[in-house]
């Protein structure tokens, strides 16, 4: 692919792309961002996954169709750590003060590991990002893995070692 290039991979070669994606991390960042995003798989089977291997940060986004301007979440991962970011998360209900960001739409939340998606805030904040969605999941199915963006230069996936 090029610098910016845009395309709809095959189910195996978009797999193949995903892993040397992933596997740009240090090992920790790479076992916890499969363990993330095998949650959400589990969490939204019939949800769409976009890929962007971009320059500050690889997100993987999900949504309900193949538009990703339709993604609801998406986790994020860089050299620091991995996150989980609500797109409308300005608009949801957040009494534990979980939620971090002060920009006019985005939140996130840092996730040390996949059992954060378990607790009742989050899968709370889940609940209400899915219902206050215009576009709804598919009820059935499996959502496809759809490689978006893929930057030529990036920020290191690793921190500098000491």
């Amino acid at each position: 692919m090029t610098a910016k290039e845009t395309a709809v991979q095959k189910p195996a070669s978009a797999e193949a792309q995903l892993k040397r994606f992933i596997g740009k991390f240090d090992p920790k960042n790479q076992t916890l961002i499969r363990a993330i995003r095998k949650a959400l798989r589990q969490r939204l089977p019939t949800a769409n996954e976009f890929v962007y291997d971009n320059y500050n940060f690889f997100v993987i986004g999900y949504g309900p169709s193949e538009r990703p301007s339709e993604c609801i979440l998406s986790m994020y991962a860089g050299a620091s750590g991995v996150g989980l970011c609500f797109l409308y998360g300005v608009t949801l209900p957040d009494p534990k003060k979980i939620l971090r960001g002060s920009g006019n739409q985005t939140r996130s939340i840092r996730l040390e590991s996949a059992d954060v998606l378990k607790r009742p805030e989050v899968e709370t904040l889940i609940q209400a990002a899915l219902a206050q969605s215009k576009a709804r999941m598919p009820s059935n199915g499996r959502g496809k893995l759809i490689i978006r963006s893929v930057s030529a230069k990036q920020r290191p996936r690793r921190k500098p070692a000491k």
